[in-house]
């Protein structure tokens, strides 16, 4: 799942594909490096960022979507959590909706879905979160991150099944960086298996995200981003650190869908990956 930013302050590449003319063309260039979805969203989830309305989301997004449904080969995700937004985006051309709040943030988004399902074959992703994203990071608190987080994925699960929502068009989303600190990601990395358990696809989403910094060390996260100033927009700082966790959670089985910036690098990782992880016959 290639990422499409249509915003001026996503924490990775915000501003750069603002305009829909650049967001399309980056598109287009996503699925040439193999991408197999491309999720556009038009308001920024990184730690911090304040909400937009859902107007100024759609005046973001539709051009986006629209050009890329006529143009491009494979299905658009709106990443949305308003209903009316997932709404008109459908409408234009998208096929799944990612709603990193799980269904929480708009009581009227797992009703939508399973509504347009009556015209459109949509898919739904319900990721955790603690807290907005305006908050989310001040101070995250878990018993058992683990176990918290699975259970507030199969309670979402269970919603959108209530609703009619199939359950083959449903995946989960541990929500990585999203109200967690470093140890609490890291205790999500290593029990991947268990929320995988759980039964629908997992979506996972570590591209380029801080707790790789966090690893690594601030001085070396300092000298990455002046390298980058020198490297192609696809070539940021923590790509390492972003193909060494997808490699893990291929390898063992536990990722279904990566959404990642850098797709070509991260789509070798994850094909190396998934053949040292694959059993002889």
């Amino acid at each position: 799942m290639g990422v499409v930013n249509v915003t001026p302050d996503s924490f990775s590449d915000g501003g750069q594909f603002l305009a829909p003319e650049r967001a399309t063309e980056h598109g287009l260039h996503l699925i040439d490096e193999g991408a197999d979805v491309l999720d556009v969203g038009g308001e920024s989830t990184r730690p911090g960022a304040a909400p937009v309305s859902a107007d100024e989301e759609l005046r973001r997004i539709l051009p986006v979507i629209e050009a890329l449904s006529a143009q491009g080969s494979v299905p658009i995700s709106v990443d949305t959590t308003k209903a009316e937004v997932a709404r008109r985006a459908v409408e234009a051309g998208a096929r799944i909706v990612n709603d990193i709040s799980g269904g929480l943030a708009d009581p009227e988004m797992i009703p939508t879905v399973a509504q347009l399902r009556d015209h459109f074959d949509l898919s739904l992703v319900l990721m955790h979160r603690q807290g907005p994203p305006e908050s989310m990071q001040s101070a995250p608190q878990y018993g058992d991150a683990l176990a918290e987080v699975g259970r507030c994925l199969r309670e979402r699960m269970e919603a959108a099944l209530r609703a009619g929502i199939p359950a083959d068009r449903l995946a989960l989303d541990p929500g990585i960086g999203f109200g967690k600190s470093l140890d609490h990601n890291l205790e999500l990395l290593r029990g991947l298996s268990e929320l995988r358990a759980i039964g629908p696809p997992l979506l996972l989403g570590v591209s380029r995200k801080s707790f790789i910094g966090h690893i690594t060390g601030e001085e070396r996260a300092a000298d990455w981003k002046a390298a980058s100033q020198q490297r192609a927009p696809g070539q940021r700082e923590r790509v390492g650190g972003t193909a060494a966790a997808i490699a893990l959670a291929v390898s063992s089985g536990c990722a279904d869908i990566l959404r990642v910036h850098d797709v070509a690098i991260m789509r070798e990782a994850a094909l190396v990956a998934a053949a040292i992880g694959s059993p002889p016959d």
